[in-house]
């Protein structure tokens, strides 16, 4: 493959880049013309060349779903999101609404509120941040919810949104491998899937066709076993290509802001200090037991508390590995993430979706959330994602709310945490800054650079970048 006259970077040189076997053969002027071409082979030129996109977090099959359900996320109150459910229409079978965030709600949902809308049919509400479920009394008998208030959180949320959201697995295979399509064609070329499924289901997904993208699988605890039995270790190929690999194991230090259970040093409005899911010392087990059997480690933290149980979970065990969201971050443990190896797993958009809410329930401590450039500046290495279906699989959405955190007509939140355009890039790829020979062949292709459409368009054009091409391992997965 040649791409013809391209320029790398926003003043980088205008270039022939030729691409073999899946890496980064060659790059200079007059790569065209050197009698090196085969007939019929692709030929794309012009543009902007950056290294492809990544999302180093996302909910596949949950992504997948959420776009059929009902979309929750504008809902005030529970008695408005009752009615947005019921513009669904009459039936019997089981309604399904995705996105409500009663962090902000006035009162608490209740399933007293559903059972007054829709008596005996089933109905499960999710919510936006997926740490918190909420069901009608018929929903309650189908799935051996026991809570009075028909609200429940965390495991018990999980487990139940996965049951109501199980499809045949035909049905997930598509509509996954479509998703991934889809998230291709805005220049992505790796995710790592967090869903609560076993590695498997992967397998099977690649003998169907090769995935648009490279998706690295996370391993929930109850699939670890499964796993080293088949002597598995993070980065083994699930399929010939391999283009479907193992990625790390996902632990949980806390909750969420969205459900009041982030961990965190302080207090909630209603006194409490949110959920603490492990202990420094059980975690640093995991990441012992785990690394002797070559799996890496992911934990899920929020709070700054459970930011700091993570972080000397992996100072006791003496390796690194990723923390996931980090939202919030102490002073003191800031530089703690490049002192220990271990990546800053982030997701931007939730900086503007979580504004009010975190200063609604984290009054006096908003100036600790979300402190990319911090993290940054201190060395730590950050990775991008999405956290979809919590927000969209869009890497240009993400990138557009660390270089300006806002989405509405307010000014940046804390504009301190900015980064900077091209540090946003480089978390969004991965690490890589530039296309340089020996790379693998993950690309995308854009008609102008990033920087030219934020200097005239903004942090909104940014979110509307359009996407010439994108090559995951050498192939050509989407075009305009």
């Amino acid at each position: 493959m040649l791409l013809r006259d391209v320029r790398l970077g926003a003043e980088g040189p205008r270039v022939d880049v030729r691409v073999r076997d899946g890496v980064v053969d060659a790059v200079g002027p007059g790569l065209a013309d050197d009698g090196t071409g085969r007939p019929g082979e692709e030929d794309l030129g012009g543009g902007v060349l950056l290294p492809g996109l990544r999302d180093e977090h996302v909910h596949l099959t949950q992504w997948a779903v959420s776009r059929r359900r009902v979309d929750l996320s504008a809902t005030t109150s529970p008695q408005e999101a009752a009615r947005t459910l019921a513009g669904a229409g009459p039936g019997t079978e089981l309604l399904v609404g995705q996105g409500f965030r009663d962090a902000l709600w006035s009162e608490p949902a209740h399933r007293a509120v559903l059972d007054e809308q829709f008596g005996d049919r089933p109905v499960v509400a999710v919510s936006q941040d997926l740490h918190c479920a909420w069901v009608n009394s018929a929903a309650a008998r189908q799935f051996g919810v026991t809570e009075p208030t028909g609200v429940v959180r965390e495991d018990e949320a999980m487990r139940l949104l996965t049951e109501a959201g199980t499809l045949d697995p035909g049905t997930a295979d598509r509509w996954s491998l479509e998703a991934l399509d889809e998230a291709a064609a805005r220049g992505v070329t790796a995710v790592t899937d967090f869903e609560l499924a076993p590695p498997t289901d992967w397998v099977r997904r690649a003998r169907l066709r090769a995935p648009a993208t490279r998706v690295a699988v996370g391993v929930w605890p109850d699939f670890v076993a499964a796993t080293v039995a088949a002597g598995l270790r993070t980065g083994s190929a699930l399929d010939p290509a391999g283009l479907v690999r193992v990625g790390p194991v996902k632990l949980f230090a806390d909750g969420s802001l969205g459900t009041r259970t982030a961990f965190c040093s302080h207090p909630y409005p209603d006194g409490g200090h949110g959920v603490r899911r492990l202990e420094a010392e059980e975690l640093a087990g995991w990441l012992r037991r785990t690394g002797a059997v070559g799996l890496s480690v992911a934990v899920h933290a929020i709070g700054d508390a459970a930011v700091r149980l993570a972080l000397d979970g992996f100072a006791a065990a003496g390796t690194g590995g990723r923390i996931e969201h980090a939202q919030q971050v102490r002073v003191e443990d800031v530089p703690r993430f490049a002192a220990l190896g271990v990546v800053a797993s982030v997701q931007p958009r939730h900086c503007p979706d979580d504004r009010d809410a975190a200063e609604r329930h984290w009054a006096g401590a908003t100036g600790r959330a979300f402190c990319f450039a911090e993290l940054l500046a201190a060395g730590a290495e950050l990775r991008f994602g999405s956290d979809a279906p919590v927000a969209a699989l869009d890497p240009w959405d993400a990138i557009a709310a660390a270089v300006h955190r806002s989405i509405d007509a307010r000014p940046p939140w804390h504009p301190e945490h900015h980064l900077d355009l091209d540090d946003a890039l480089a978390a969004a790829s991965g690490g890589r800054r530039q296309v340089r020979v020996g790379d693998p062949a993950d690309l995308v292709l854009l008609p102008e650079h990033p920087r030219t459409v934020l200097d005239r368009e903004g942090a909104e054009g940014l979110r509307r970048m359009p996407v010439t091409a994108t090559i995951t391992a050498g192939r050509v997965v989407s075009r305009r």
